[in-house]
C-alpha cells in the first residue's frame, strides 16, 4: 500500500486523515498557491485535482492531531510555520517536483514541475518538527501590500520632489539617475527593504509558476483554476516580471509628464496629486500596445497566476506570411504572450539581478562571448556579423 497518516494545522486548527501519498504530492504542488488557511490550500488543490462537487477535498478529515504513523508513515504541513514533514522521506526533491496532472489529449503521462517559495522549511521527522516550531509562527513576519507603498502616494510625492529639485536640469540621464534612486533607497515603509529588493524578492518564484501554468494549459487545453482575488496570496503577492516591466512602464510615464510641465507653477502637493489622477488613468486605459487590455488587468493576471494570451490571429505579426494566416485559421488554442523589458536601461539597478556581483559577471560572460566571436569571425569561422545571427535568446531580459 501507498498510504500515511496526514496532518494539516494554520493558526486556527489541525486536520487529520489517511490518504495516499498521491494526494499529499498534490498539496505540497499546492502550497505554490501560497495558502495560510486549511480552506485556501483546500482550493489551491483544485489546480491539480478537480474537487468533489460541492464540499471541500478534507470533508472526511477528522479534528485535531494524530502523529501515530500508518502504512508508510506520517506526514505534516503546517501553514502557519512554512514547516513541512514527510517521515520517512517519501519524495526526492524538497521543495519542487512534477505532479502527474489528467488530460484527455494525451496519449501519455503528463507531468507539470512546481517549484515552493523559499520561506518553507523541510523536516525529516516529527521529533525534529517540534524543535523546528518553536518561534516560526511567532517570527513570521506579517504578509503586507508593498504595492500601498510602491504605486502609492508616496511614488507621486518622491517624483513631483525629484522634478521640481531638477527643474532645468540638461542632463541626458537624469530619468535614469531618479528612477535609479527611487529603486534603490531604503525605506521604512517597506521594512527597511529598497523598492529594486521588493520587486525582485519573489520574481524568480512567481516567473516560474507561471511557467508550470502555460506547461498545464497546453497539456490540458483548459486554463488551471486562478488565484481567488480574495486569497492571501493574490492579496500580498509578490512581483513578477509582467508587473515589473509595467512598473517600469508607469514610472518613465510619469516622470515624462512631470517633466512637460515643469514649467508650470505647480506646488509639490498640486504637483503629487496630477501625478496620482495620471497613474490611476494610465492603469486602467486600455492601451493598443498591450492588445487592448489595461495594465491593472495585465497586473492582476498575474497576481492570479494567470498566463497572459493571444488569440491565433491576434499573434499574427506579418499579415502577408501565408503560413501565418493559415495557423490563424485552424489553431483555436491560445498563444501565450510576455514582457520582457527589452528595451528598457541596460544598468544594474534595472537588471534582473538581485546582486551587483551577478550582475558583473554576466557582463563579463557577455564581452568575452563578443570578444571571442570578433576574432572568430575575422579567421573566417562564420558566414555572417554576428548582429545578423537570428538570436532568440534564452537569457535573462532587463526591465
Amino acid at each position: 500500500m501507498s498510504n500515511l497518516r496526514l496532518n494539516i494545522t494554520d493558526q486556527n486548527q489541525t486536520i487529520h486523515d489517511t490518504v495516499h501519498l498521491y494526494f499529499v504530492e498534490a498539496l505540497l504542488a499546492a502550497l505554490t498557491a501560497e495558502p495560510e488557511t486549511i480552506e485556501e490550500l483546500g482550493l489551491a488543490l483544485a489546480r491539480f485535482i478537480k474537487p468533489p462537487e460541492n464540499r471541500s477535498p478534507f470533508s472526511e478529515f477528522k479534528n485535531g492531531k494524530n502523529l501515530d504513523p500508518y502504512d508508510t508513515g506520517v506526514a505534516l504541513i503546517d501553514l502557519a510555520s512554512r514547516v513541512i514533514v514527510v517521515d520517512p522521506i517519501q519524495f526526492d526533491g524538497q521543495g519542487e517536483g512534477s505532479i502527474h496532472v489528467q488530460s484527455e489529449f494525451e496519449e501519455e503521462d503528463v507531468y507539470v514541475p512546481y517549484r515552493l517559495s523559499g520561506d518553507w522549511l523541510f523536516v525529516p521527522s516529527i521529533a525534529e518538527y517540534e524543535s523546528a516550531v518553536k518561534g516560526r509562527r511567532e517570527g513570521r513576519l506579517a504578509p503586507f501590500d508593498a504595492r500601498e507603498i510602491l504605486f502609492g502616494r508616496a511614488l507621486s510625492e518622491f517624483i513631483a520632489g525629484e522634478c521640481l529639485e531638477s527643474s532645468g536640469s540638461q542632463d541626458e540621464q537624469l530619468f535614469t539617475k531618479i528612477h535609479a534612486k527611487w529603486l534603490t533607497f531604503p525605506r521604512e515603509d517597506l521594512r527597511g527593504m529598497t523598492p529594486r529588493e521588493v520587486l525582485l524578492e519573489k520574481k524568480d518564484f512567481i516567473d516560474f509558476e507561471l511557467h508550470s501554468r502555460e506547461l498545464q494549459w497546453s497539456f490540458t487545453k483548459e486554463c488551471p483554476p486562478p488565484l481567488s482575488p480574495t486569497s492571501t496570496a493574490f492579496r500580498f503577492s509578490g512581483f513578477g516580471t509582467h508587473e515589473i516591466v509595467l512598473y517600469y512602464e508607469l514610472f518613465r510615464y510619469l516622470l515624462d509628464e512631470c517633466f512637460e510641465n515643469s514649467t508650470q507653477p505647480f506646488s509639490l502637493v498640486e504637483q503629487s496629486e496630477r501625478l496620482e489622477q495620471l497613474k490611476s488613468t494610465w492603469l486602467n486605459t486600455p492601451n493598443e500596445e498591450f492588445y487592448g487590455r489595461t495594465p491593472l488587468h495585465l497586473i492582476e493576471l498575474e497576481r492570479r497566476r494567470v498566463n497572459m494570451t493571444l488569440s491565433a490571429k491576434e499573434s499574427i505579426i506579418d499579415e502577408d506570411c501565408d503560413c501565418c494566416q493559415l495557423a490563424a485559421m485552424h489553431f483555436d488554442s491560445p498563444m501565450f504572450w510576455h514582457l520582457d523589458g527589452c528595451n528598457m536601461d541596460e544598468d544594474f539597478e534595472f537588471s534582473f539581478h538581485k546582486t551587483r556581483d551577478e550582475f558583473d559577471e554576466e557582463e563579463r560572460q557577455r564581452i568575452e562571448f563578443n570578444r571571442q566571436f570578433d576574432i572568430d569571425y575575422k579567421a573566417g569561422k562564420y558566414d555572417k556579423p554576428f548582429d545578423e545571427w537570428p538570436i532568440d535568446s534564452d537569457t535573462d531580459s532587463l526591465f
